[in-house]
């Protein structure tokens, strides 16, 4: 049995992040943050925000 990925919102995403709508747009844009569209609606999976701040993370260690 699969879990459920949650999805969020660009909204949801930028208070997360605290960044405004263009800075997250521009990750979606770039690739740096996967997201998948339902409709007309853009979904970020939350696995995927947290693989972005570990990769960030682990570039501003080294």
């Amino acid at each position: 049995m699969t879990t459920p990925t949650e999805l969020l919102t660009v909204p949801q995403v930028m208070e997360r992040l605290q960044l405004g709508r263009t800075a997250v747009y521009d990750l979606l844009r770039t690739h740096q943050l996967p997201s998948l569209t339902l409709g007309r609606a853009r979904r970020i999976p939350a696995h995927a925000l947290t693989e972005l701040i570990r990769t960030r993370l682990e570039e501003e260690a080294a």
